[in-house]
């Protein structure tokens, strides 16, 4: 490539000069290419260590004069025919015009100016998207392409120098992170390391400090553990690669979520020598940081942040922190933990301005809320540029005007009169609480069903208790008082600051009357809410009276949820209950319906609206429990994990016995699924539930291992895991709450006592208490740290759990052993993930349903199935091995769908590698016959199709249609509802019996057919160490064969309507010269172009099904072999000699590599072949061959039963396709022995 004229000082230092003229040298890097001996190990270690791009581009060009000790570098090349060629345009293009230049200052400018000039030009086609990453940057990613074979779609993220230990020795060498790629070169004196590995692969990231090595990073896969130390920047390399393994496990475990991640936002400012997609990973972790610190919608993006201090007027303080702005917020956080956060919507605010600096308060800002709040922040460095960021968001914020009914809003989204943010008059109603401004909005969805009320069940289902007017009654008034109290002085809504106050008074239970606006505002539901109006009663409407597998799970389960509650004893809590959970499922189709969201969402509904509870459930679902109701409930494993840790941690004695008993994994799914709803008595269950909003999974885990600690004597007795989560079950049971105004309500657990003794009871507040006292020390970010090490474990420990259960459910039918079975698996998936992340269309991904069995998840479509069959197939046919696999592809894919998965693959392979030679000849034979070799023709090849289905047809027929038909009107009545399972069994029974097939079912093979199995016997002998003897052998072969096919033409007493009719179709359309191809170019283009041909191709139409197979197999195949030109029969002398080369000239000669027959060419065994005869005429229809007479004649040659009874070992081929995917194709290769890694 061109390079702008770099000054070189020293041109001979490790560069030597090959070719030379007056103004320029030629000068390759020393110690590339042949030889180089020390100098070359010492150049080629150099290169490596200091990252040269002399180790990618060995060849450069320089320019010099001849006074001038100054050199210019005006291109590089990473191979010599690249160099030469730029060397050959400055030879015929600038030698003679420099030569009339007198000056050599002016020859230099010029140079300059020229290579300048052709720089430009090459980059004006360039796109400008590309120019976001720097220079040195685009060389690094370059150097990655080349040196481990990467494609121009796999992005580098960012790189690092570091060494790699392999056994005790460091290896100095440099990390590539790419997004789906941890790559690693080293170069040392000769000793070559590289390293490729995918980070769907990776099973754990450790960073830590040993003895035997310094502070290091540990990568983990299953085969392998890998150490990198000797970072400038540990810290970041290692969050980095934590990030980019999120993003794999987010990939296995969702793909939208991968290819979401993908689509990456451009960044604002470049910088220098960081790529464009670090920086947007940086953003996207902050992002991450920021919506879970504040609770914000998921697309929420940080803007920026900054140093300032905020007036409190509760404790009249200054309190330092900082200010972060976002699209459509603005949020603080102190410094000191605790001490203040604060939330303010910018749909809220009704006027930002600078106020008047001074040296107590300088840079102060002021911003008034719609609720008669300001916000006084000061110290902001930047303040006028501050202000201008939040005016133009606030000018992009929507605008919310009051409306006259008393303390409600109407939210309008739309309006596009409200783009600036009015000043409300003092005399405005004021939205105050979030349940004041939805609470005189009756909710009612579809007339035919029970309305529901606007307010939480529990108010409506309230029976009249004593409770209310004793010493609990004034205790609640005592607790909605200090809440009032709070309100005033710290401030109401999603404005109100949160202190440690806060924190108190949510440990000490919140009012029934206040719980639903409370859990809306810590959990930032309200924020969802407020900014989607309608929404919810949008879904309702479109998910009313629509049925799938997660409605079906609903209504099984509506029943089941709380039924002890009155409010769900009957049809209008039902009904809310059904409606919620039917939105949600509708809303989001990747989680649909999982158990224990019903007992969630029930206990929810008391406490607040249908609308209210639906985004609470979002909130639940989609950010407080991520993963935690999807198919496989991955969140929850993963907190299951983060608890042992924690128990190792603080409980260690403990910690070993509940191992032994495995109990830890029994109690803690129950636990953090139903937030202790389902284990504890509601009125203690719900406590929980306040501080959870509040605090998040921090409390649930702190929660979790105070309630071991407080068993750990019992428990640490205990003889088995029974015994546990009996005594685990009667604490739980008895975990009362004294302060509860609501009557109890029977708790389903029954109560378990030992002996006479009442059972001990324990006060909510104190275990609540005691769980601050003992383990408040838990952090949030410390969490989502262990939450990702866990994730990694979790989700490589369900892929292994799905390689297993398919590898178990394919065995029992295949040859190949359990271990081969999952090396296949492993190459089958990689392929798969392949398609995702460099496919050009990203359908691969969105083929992958999570709620299909293990089996059907993962499935490759005909260009992948090509690769592989190329790199694993015993049966190597050269140029023609695509075609082949081509086939084998349409005779796997039995449902047409143009995918296959795994358990077809492996047959597939299995009929190649495994049986004897009639099995393996028996799919042979398959794949030159309908539907592999001419999959639009299915129709009218009903004769050859036929053996595929005849048996599944005939059998189910009568006994299958009778038991269909008696369940006819349930399946009406369900709509698309999921089908019997017991029809599937009846079917795979079916199936398994019609593969029981003998080689009588095989249909006869035509003249066409025959010819085209000819070619691929040819092509597959071709590279074979014995390839002589085994063409003799077919050549022997296919001549007797003709014979036979001839010989039985004459013996068939069958009438030929058929072939007739056939005959009659081409009388009347005669088929045109260009129409009726014989070359085999022509033959392969067609046959290629078989799947994307249209049904209107078809000569015949649909209207004469009647047409043979053959005839319309002409189209695709031609040959030399006509009607009008029956093959001679010879004598016994004249088959040795002349039949035996006549066989082998037709298939040789007959193009099968691929040439022309040239029109003088006559096949020998024609008679008279004119060139009309062979144009105009198509093969012999009457001519055919049984799989029985090919067997029997294969039989007869030793060599080629020795060619299909040779055994190849697979698992080699394996090994020899991962290392060709991972080969890394540099034409600037060090020729020396090299050491993989």
């Amino acid at each position: 490539m061109w390079l702008g004229p770099e000054e070189v000082l020293l041109a001979g230092a490790l560069w030597v000069t090959e070719r030379a003229n007056p103004f320029f040298l030629l000068q390759r890097r020393r110690g590339h290419g042949k030889g180089g001996g020390l100098t070359g190990l010492l150049v080629g270690t150099l290169d490596v260590v200091l990252d040269s791009s002399a180790r990618v581009a060995p060849y450069r060009i320089l320019h010099q004069t001849q006074d001038s000790q100054v050199y210019w570098a005006v291109a590089c090349g990473s191979s010599r025919k690249e160099i030469t060629k730029h060397w050959e345009w400055l030879e015929n293009n600038l030698l003679q015009t420099l030569s009339i230049f007198d000056n050599e200052e002016d020859i230099t400018t010029f140079v300059k100016g020229k290579i300048h000039g052709i720089i430009a030009e090459e980059n004006k086609n360039e796109q400008p998207q590309s120019e976001e990453d720097p220079g040195k940057f685009k060389e690094a990613e370059l150097k990655m392409r080349k040196q481990f074979g990467m494609p121009e779609v796999e992005k580098l993220v960012n790189y690092y120098s570091c060494s790699y230990w392999k056994g005790r020795v460091p290896r100095q060498g440099w990390l590539y992170l790419t997004v789906n790629h941890l790559c690693f070169y080293s170069f040392l004196l000769g000793k070559e390391v590289t390293l490729v590995i995918q980070w769907v692969d990776v099973t754990q990231l450790e960073k830590n400090a040993t003895l035997l090595f310094p502070e290091c990073i540990k990568v983990s896969t299953r085969d392998s553990e890998l150490y990198f130390s000797m970072f400038l920047n540990i810290n970041e390399t290692f969050k980095l690669m934590e990030q980019l393994a999120n993003i794999a496990m987010r990939q296995l475990l969702d793909n939208e979520s991968f290819l979401q991640d993908k689509s990456l936002p451009k960044p604002r400012k470049p910088l220098k020598n960081i790529s464009a997609l670090k920086r947007d990973l940086d953003a996207r972790a902050k992002n991450e940081c920021y919506r879970a610190t504040f609770r914000l919608p998921k697309d929420e993006c940080l803007d920026g942040h900054t140093d300032c201090t905020l007036w409190t007027p509760f404790n009249k303080m200054h309190i330092p922190g900082q200010m972060f702005v976002s699209n459509n917020y603005i949020c603080f956080a102190s410094k000191a933990e605790e001490a203040c956060h604060l939330i303010i919507p910018l749909r809220e605010v009704t006027i930002v301005e600078k106020a008047d600096s001074s040296s107590v308060l300088p840079s102060p800002l002021s911003i008034s809320t719609k609720s008669k709040m300001t916000f006084f922040f000061a110290n902001l460095k930047d303040r006028d540029f501050l202000v201008q960021r939040i005016s133009d968001f606030l000018q992009r914020t929507p605008s919310k005007k009051p409306c006259s009914s008393d303390r409600e809003w109407k939210w309008n989204l739309a309006d596009p009169g409200c783009e600036e943010v009015p000043e409300l008059p003092s005399s405005s109603p004021l939205a105050v609480s979030p349940m004041s401004a939805l609470s005189n909005r009756p909710v009612s969805f579809c007339a035919g069903e029970v309305p529901t009320a606007s307010q939480g069940l529990l108010k409506l289902f309230r029976r009249n208790s004593e409770e209310l007017l004793g010493p609990k009654g004034a205790k609640e008034k005592m607790k909605e008082e200090s809440w009032n109290i709070h309100f005033f002085e710290y401030g109401r809504g999603m404005c109100m600051y949160r202190t440690a106050k806060t924190r108190e008074l949510v440990q000490k239970g919140i009012p029934e009357n206040l719980r639903g606006e409370l859990w809306l505002l810590f959990s930032g539901a309200w924020n969802e809410m407020v900014t989607h109006p309608d929404y919810y009663a949008d879904l309702v409407e479109k998910s009313m009276g629509k049925y799938n597998l997660a409605t079906e799970e609903i209504e099984r389960d509506l029943h089941r949820s709380m039924p002890e509650h009155p409010a769900f004893q009957n049809e209008l809590g039902i009904a809310a209950l059904r409606r919620v959970l039917t939105a949600y499922a509708f809303r989001n189709p990747t989680i649909g319906y999982c158990q224990a969201m019903n007992i969630v969402t029930s206990v929810l509904l008391l406490y607040c609206n249908e609308e209210e509870a639906f985004w609470l459930l979002v909130a639940l679902c989609e950010r407080m429990l991520p993963d935690y109701y999807n198919t496989r409930v991955v969140g929850a494993l993963v907190d299951q994990g983060i608890f042992e840790e924690l128990t190792r941690e603080y409980l260690p004695q403990l910690s070993e016995k509940m191992q032994d008993l495995g109990v830890i994994s029994t109690i803690s799914l129950s636990w953090f699924l139903t937030l202790f709803l389902s284990v504890m008595p509601f009125e203690s269950a719900v406590v929980i539930v306040d501080c959870f909003f509040y605090e998040g999974i921090k409390f649930i885990l702190q929660v979790s291992l105070a309630i071991l600690d407080a068993n750990m004597e019992k428990l640490l007795q205990c003889c088995d895991e029974g015994e546990a989560m009996t005594i685990l079950g009667r604490y739980l049971d008895n975990v009362v709450n004294r302060q509860s105004v609501s009557p109890p309500i029977p708790h389903l657990h029954a109560l378990l006592t030992s002996g006479d003794d009442p059972p001990l009871e324990i006060d909510i507040f104190e275990l609540i208490k005691t769980s601050y006292e003992k383990f408040s020390n838990l952090k949030a970010d410390d969490i989502e740290q262990m939450r990702f090490k866990q994730r990694l474990k979790v989700i490589q420990s369900l892929e292994d759990t799905a390689k297993k259960s398919v590898v178990r459910a394919v065995s029992s039918d295949i040859g190949f052993s359990i271990e081969e079975l999952e090396e296949l698996y492993v190459v089958f998936k990689a392929k798969y993930l392949m398609s995702c992340y460099w496919g050009n269309n990203r359908a691969a991904a969105a083929r992958r349903d999570q709620s299909l069995p293990y089996l059907e998840q993962y499935r490759i479509d005909m260009e992948q199935f090509k690769e592989l069959f190329i790199s694993l197939t015993p049966w190597s046919c050269g140029a023609h091995t695509p075609v082949l696999a081509g086939r084998l592809f349409r005779l796997l894919d039995e449902n047409r769908d143009s995918l296959i998965n795994f358990k077809e693959f492996v047959t597939g392979m299995s009929g190649m590698y495994h049986g004897d030679l009639t099995e393996k000849l028996k799919v042979l034979y398959k794949l030159h016959l309908p539907p592999a070799l001419n999959p639009e023709e299915t129709e009218s090849a009903l004769e050859a199709t036929s053996y595929f289905t005849e048996d599944v047809t005939t059998e189910e027929t009568q006994e299958d249609k009778g038991r269909r038909d008696e369940n006819g009107p349930e399946k009406e009545e369900k709509g698309t509802s999921p089908q019997d399972y017991r029809y599937y069994l009846r079917m795979w029974a079916k199936e398994k019996e019609s593969k029981k097939e003998t080689i009588k079912d095989l249909p006869k093979m035509s003249q066409e057919q025959f010819i085209e199995l000819c070619k691929t016997l040819y092509n597959m002998f071709s590279e074979d160490p014995v390839e002589q003897e085994l063409y003799h052998a077919i050549a022997t072969v296919a001549s007797l064969l003709l014979r036979i096919g001839e010989v039985g033409k004459k013996f068939s007493n069958r009438p030929m309507r058929k072939s007739e009719d056939c005959k009659a179709n081409n009388t009347q359309d005669p088929v045109s010269e260009e129409e009726s191809p014989t070359s085999e170019q022509s033959q392969n283009s067609a046959v290629e172009q078989q799947p994307q041909a249209d049904h209107e191709d078809k000569t015949c139409g649909d209207a004469q099904p009647e047409k043979t197979q053959q005839e319309n197999q002409t189209l695709g195949d031609g040959s030399g072999e006509g009607q009008g030109s029956p093959l001679q029969l010879l004598s016994d002398d004249e088959t040795k000699d002349d039949m035996s080369m006549s066989s082998y000239s037709m298939v040789s000669t007959g193009s099968l590599q691929c040439e022309d027959i040239a029109d003088d060419t006559v096949l020998v065994g024609c008679e008279g072949s004119s060139s009309a005869a062979r144009y105009g005429s198509t093969i012999d229809t009457d001519w055919s061959i049984s799989f029985e007479q090919i067997l029997a004649s294969m039989l007869t040659e030793t060599a080629l039963v020795n060619y299909f009874e040779k055994k190849v070992n697979i698992l080699q081929k394996i090994k020899d396709q991962k290392k060709v995917e991972r080969q890394f194709s540099s034409s600037s290769d060090y020729e020396l022995s090299s050491v993989s890694g």
